[in-house]
């Protein structure tokens, strides 16, 4: 099979993006939440940040928690796809899928509090 490059390249990566964002939000409760809630700061943070650097900050700090749902979504798709039976292992992979979600929610929490009321 041959490998493409360029414009092609881009843009068939770009549909298997689409492709992973549209199974996630399907298939995923806790992306779905998160999507809804991106709607919602997104917008509000380019409003309350005062200057380039308050607004890129807002901002990124909530696509932060997207985009490690998303790790933390084909985390758990590898883990399953292995096997569904309990293994010490594979719970451990998902907690720390779990966690890395669970970070980027303190450093968006904190980085929204330090600007908003400081």
């Amino acid at each position: 099979m041959k490998k493409t490059t360029g414009l092609t390249h881009f843009f068939k990566a770009f549909n298997y993006s689409i492709k992973g964002f549209k199974s996630a939000f399907k298939t995923e409760a806790a992306f779905r939440q998160e999507v809804f809630l991106a709607i919602i700061l997104i917008p509000l943070g380019f409003c309350l940040g005062d200057g380039g650097v308050e607004k890129a900050l807002l901002v990124c700090s909530i696509l932060l928690i997207i985009l490690c749902e998303l790790f933390n979504s084909a985390i758990e798709a590898v883990v399953d796809r292995v096997s569904t039976d309990f293994h010490e292992l594979s719970g451990k992979a998902k907690d720390l899928g779990s966690a890395c979600v669970f970070i980027a929610i303190v450093i968006a929490v904190i980085t929204w509090a330090c600007i908003l009321l400081f």
